[in-house]
């Protein structure tokens, strides 16, 4: 793996990085980084992410990837992860930002998706290698996080959240700032709820963010925004294909599982049934071929 290091009056340094507030004078970056991407988009929010949360992450970081936007995030567990993963199931771009050098990849387990998101993508990192990770690098990495984006989405942010940070710098640094809306109960939307209340645009889906950024966004978006309503379309007619053929409780169940795997546990939590109904209506979706079983007792949906 070979690391670049890209002083700031390099012609490849990221041009919307040299007019933030404290620049970094240097980048240390594996992976490329491309002239596409100044069409960037930053996806963060907590790491402790719920069911909802992911979802909504990796759903918005895949259809804005198809439209041909990258999409930066921290690379960190939770709203991080699944926005890199959703742009990389759209074949897109994505950029993860690191507060540690690039030895010190955190957190260690992230060492594929790592890999994941050099092959279409790059890792950077204002701190050289050997660095270890630290609280205080957090903000400056989040400096860079929104300083390399034209927008800012948050999602499944508590009140003390780091990525209220990445928020606040995106409006010091003159960026939008959306967030998608949470459940009012629980203390993991804390925090995206008061930006809202605060001013950020509320999103619900892809042209939320659009309508904002159109004019900044570099990027053939008639047609490549109709693909991805398309896609949207064409997925809600498969889920409301397989929904005609399931019970309520089947219906329920299936409806909130997706590609990331869910314990017994988590779902049971999420539709408030007792955990051998839900292993009962777990079976009969497997029997059905639309829910697959994974080890552990982790399911998916087909």
């Amino acid at each position: 793996m070979e690391i670049k290091k890209i002083d700031i009056a390099d012609s490849d340094y990221p041009e919307a990085l040299k007019h933030i507030q404290g620049p970094p004078q240097e980048l240390f970056v594996a992976g490329e980084l491309l002239e596409e991407d100044k069409n960037a988009i930053a996806i963060v929010g907590t790491r402790q992410a719920s069911f909802y949360g992911i979802s909504e992450a990796e759903r918005f970081a895949y259809e804005l990837g198809l439209l041909g936007i990258t999409i930066v995030s921290g690379m960190a567990k939770g709203i991080d992860a699944a926005s890199h993963r959703g742009a990389i199931k759209a074949g897109a771009r994505t950029i993860a930002v690191m507060g540690a050098g690039h030895d010190k990849i955190y957190p260690p387990e992230h060492k594929k998706l790592y890999e994941e998101i050099l092959k279409n993508g790059a890792v950077i990192t204002e701190f050289p290698v050997g660095t270890e990770l630290h609280p205080s690098n957090f903000p400056s990495r989040n400096r860079i996080i929104s300083g390399l984006s034209k927008g800012v989405l948050v999602i499944d942010a508590p009140s003390k959240s780091g990525a209220l940070i990445t928020a606040r710098f995106a409006l010091e640094q003159g960026r939008e700032v959306f967030a998608v809306p949470g459940n009012i109960n629980s203390a993991k939307s804390a925090g995206s709820n008061r930006l809202i209340k605060d001013g950020a645009k509320l999103v619900e889906n892809t042209d939320d963010i659009l309508e904002e950024l159109l004019y900044v966004l570099d990027i053939e978006a008639a047609g490549r925004r109709s693909q991805a309503s398309g896609c949207r379309s064409q997925v809600a007619g498969c889920r409301s294909q397989a929904s005609g053929e399931l019970s309520q409780k089947e219906g329920k169940v299936y409806g909130i599982l997706c590609d990331n795997p869910l314990s017994i546990d988590e779902i049971r939590e999420n539709i408030n049934l007792p955990v051998n109904e839900v292993s009962g209506i777990l079976l009969s979706l497997e029997l059905k071929k639309l829910v697959k079983a994974l080890p552990g007792e982790n399911f998916i949906k087909v």
